[in-house]
């Protein structure tokens, strides 16, 4: 169940990410991403804190990106890490090249 809920959000033309929301590495992950002019539907903040699935779903991430912790930050079906992987990419120039590279920015 939980790998079927996240295989269906993870998509090509679309950024999402997995998160809690009283976590400070996702609070970063979504300043860095409010930063930049979305198309409708092409970001999507998924708090998986509430889900009776919770556990299996970190556990799907940690197969399916080799880490389980949160934020999982997906640019269309590839993981690229957490809230300090997407600073990193942002200040480096590099997030606004992936986001342009699927579509995502208006």
């Amino acid at each position: 169940m939980a790998q079927q809920f996240v295989q269906t959000k993870i998509r090509g033309d679309k950024v999402v990410l997995f998160i809690k929301p009283t976590c400070s590495f996702c609070i970063t992950a979504k300043d860095v991403l409010s930063k930049y002019k979305f198309k409708p539907g092409h970001l999507e903040c998924i708090d998986i804190s509430g889900r009776a699935d919770m556990d299996n779903m970190q556990q799907y991430f940690l197969e399916l990106t080799g880490a389980r912790t949160v934020p999982r930050v997906f640019i269309g079906e590839e993981c690229i890490g957490g809230g300090s992987d997407v600073a990193a990419l942002h200040q480096s120039g590099k997030l606004e090249t992936m986001l342009q590279s699927i579509g995502a920015l208006q």
